[in-house]
């Protein structure tokens, strides 16, 4: 994932919004290097699995619908997974190809047992479909044939995932400069790196390639870890809870710089540990701080991507 680390890397270099702190990242580093927190994939115990291409096919799924929980209080990712989970357990035909393409947004709700609209719901089914769509075109209807087709490789599945489904296709401009984030795509291989525990279908030789998952969550704990810091208009954007225009300068470098500080951290803990830890390892050690205090203020953008 070279294209999303160089990229970011341009925009923390060239940030009017947010800094990175180099102070702050050896401070986080110094107090974990010598026990670097391991979390478990589904510490939760709210994801499918039965070790097998059903749950690659659950996991692709949701990875598909994994943006956006914010405008709804009470939903959060659990729901959409533990959802997902309790659909297949009663219905194992529940993410055949063709049936994806046919999902109304009413069905979805129901799917998911969720007794309302669900933020963005349009484009979740609409991506229901395109995943639906595209794996019944290319992949005999199988999210295990996609992941067959990279060879082992992490890298190749994200640049696979996001040539066939648009969907995925998370990237922006900043300052007439491309910047790549592919959160979704990324996510979909650390998965199943997480789920299979490295062996099987979630088997990569370049598990180390795939960078952190720029979103909500991961930006608000680094910046309560003292790794990032915002400027006084973001600050007042984010506490007054006022909403941050997908695109707009602030959103992509309170992503991009997210990447590069966690990129950092990972340097520095390897320098002065000695040992190699991966991003998808810290950025699951981050997530699951950050969903622990829920008192955490963070930005709130309209998207499909995360």
């Amino acid at each position: 994932m070279e294209e999303v680390r160089s990229s970011c890397a341009w925009v923390a270099s060239h940030s009017s919004h947010v800094t990175v702190d180099s102070s702050g990242i050896e401070k986080v580093v110094d107090s974990i290097k010598d026990s670097i927190p391991k979390v478990e994939w589904d510490f939760e115990g709210i994801h499918y699995f039965d070790g097998g291409p059903l749950t690659v096919q659950y996991l692709f799924v949701l990875d598909a619908l994994n943006f956006c929980f914010w405008p709804d209080d009470e939903l959060s990712y659990d729901h959409l997974a533990s959802g997902l989970k309790k659909a297949l357990e009663q219905d194992q035909s529940a993410f055949d190809a063709d049936r994806l393409q046919k999902y109304t947004g009413l069905e979805l709700q129901k799917l998911l047992g969720w007794p309302r609209p669900l933020p963005l719901e349009d484009e979740r089914v609409r991506l229901l479909h395109e995943v639906g769509h595209e794996l019944e075109r290319n992949f005999n209807g199988k999210a295990s044939n996609l992941v067959k087709c990279c060879d082992k490789s992490a890298t190749q599945l994200v640049a696979l995932v996001a040539r066939h489904f648009p969907g995925f296709r998370d990237h922006s401009v900043y300052k007439g400069r491309q910047v790549f984030f592919y959160k979704r795509a990324q996510i979909f291989a650390a998965d199943l790196w997480g789920a299979f525990k490295g062996q099987g279908h979630g088997e990569f030789n370049d598990i180390g390639s795939i960078t952190i998952f720029a979103d909500y969550i991961v930006p608000a704990v680094l910046r309560s870890l003292g790794v990032l810091r915002y400027s006084s208009s973001l600050c007042k954007t984010i506490e007054s809870n006022c909403e941050t225009s997908a695109g707009s300068e602030e959103e992509v470098e309170l992503r991009a710089c997210s990447i590069y500080a966690v990129e950092k951290m990972r340097d520095l803990i390897r320098v002065k540990s000695g040992k190699q830890v991966f991003s998808v390892e810290l950025d699951l050690w981050l997530w699951a701080f950050g969903v622990q205090c829920p008192s955490l203020r963070h930005h709130k953008t309209l998207s499909i991507y995360y």
